[in-house]
């Protein structure tokens, strides 16, 4: 789909919740709902925004088609690199399923049945977030050593991976070294997704600055099928699960402005908020300018 179309498919009120699906629900996560086709999953979506891991009481309408059919666009665009776990044909999935509410396809991708691996792969090529926190205590980042004297949101030599524990519903995950990596899911394994996830950071890298975007950092995830072939699942190189500057205004020794929830999170520090739930209601104004936040980083890509 081009941008005008997916612009103008946006619900003028937020979609947070899919559970009266006739479908069995097999999980609720901070934004999509998994659902069980039988011989296939449905990934829903929802127009939900967490913040500080609380989910806020107001949602950004349309988020989820953005999130949904930004991964679409990088599935196809990374398929060289590696395999992904949505069904060949899309459309024919969902009419052959008797799914046809526009909304639910727009946000929804059909996919295969995978067993999730039990690390999430983040990979940086810039000092921010809790790589900057990391670096200013020990000059190291999930174990690996960093050059003396770099600034926040410095560009960092060479893009490192630093994965992260997969923790329960509710916990904060936890950085992990290599070393604890490789003892989680085999080293063959973690030596595959690690070079992988780096060749996707890069490729992704590229085309965001072909865009006019500074890709700083981002999350993969990966799933393997029976007969232990890896596939690239979940979403990819959203605003979601990424963090994206804008090019022009990028500058080094400060937290540069995003295309994500930054907006809602400064809103919320500006606050006081104790970062508990009830998290509190979010004014239009914030709704709209986050919303604006998503939509152009999807414009840049695919406009």
């Amino acid at each position: 789909m081009n941008f005008a179309a997916i612009a103008t498919a946006l619900p003028v009120e937020a979609r947070t919740s899919f559970t009266g699906l006739p479908l069995p629900l097999l999980a609720s996560g901070k934004v999509r709902e998994i659902f069980d086709l039988g011989d296939a999953l449905l990934l829903v979506a929802s127009d939900r925004l967490s913040a500080f891991d609380v989910i806020m009481p107001d949602g950004i309408p349309g988020k989820g088609i953005i999130l949904t059919q930004m991964s679409l666009w990088w599935f196809a665009q990374t398929r060289h690199l590696i395999q992904n776990h949505l069904l060949p044909d899309q459309a024919g999935e969902f009419a052959r399923r008797g799914l046809h509410d526009r909304d639910l396809q727009l946000r929804s991708m059909i996919v295969r049945k995978l067993k999730p691996l039990t690390i999430e792969c983040v990979a940086r090529g810039y000092l921010i977030g809790s790589g900057w926190s990391s670096y200013q205590k020990s000059g190291e980042v999930c174990g690996i050593r960093l050059p003396a004297g770099l600034r926040q949101a410095d560009k960092l030599p060479a893009p490192i991976f630093t994965p992260t524990t997969k923790a329960p519903k509710g916990q904060h995950d936890l950085p992990i070294n290599d070393a604890q990596g490789a003892a989680t899911i085999g080293p063959a394994l973690y030596a595959q997704v690690k070079a992988l996830s780096l060749a996707l950071y890069s490729f992704g890298h590229d085309r965001a600055k072909q865009a006019g975007m500074i890709l700083a950092d981002t999350k993969f995830e990966f799933g393997t099928d029976a007969a232990g072939q890896l596939f690239l699942i979940d979403e990819v190189l959203t605003p979601d699960s990424s963090r994206y500057w804008p090019a022009g205004e990028y500058r080094a020794d400060c937290s540069p402005p995003s295309y994500d929830k930054q907006f809602v999170r400064d809103h919320l520090l500006a606050l006081k908020w104790n970062q508990s739930p009830p998290a509190p209601r979010l004014p239009a104004d914030v709704i709209t300018r986050t919303q604006e936040k998503y939509l152009a980083a999807l414009r840049n890509l695919i406009g």
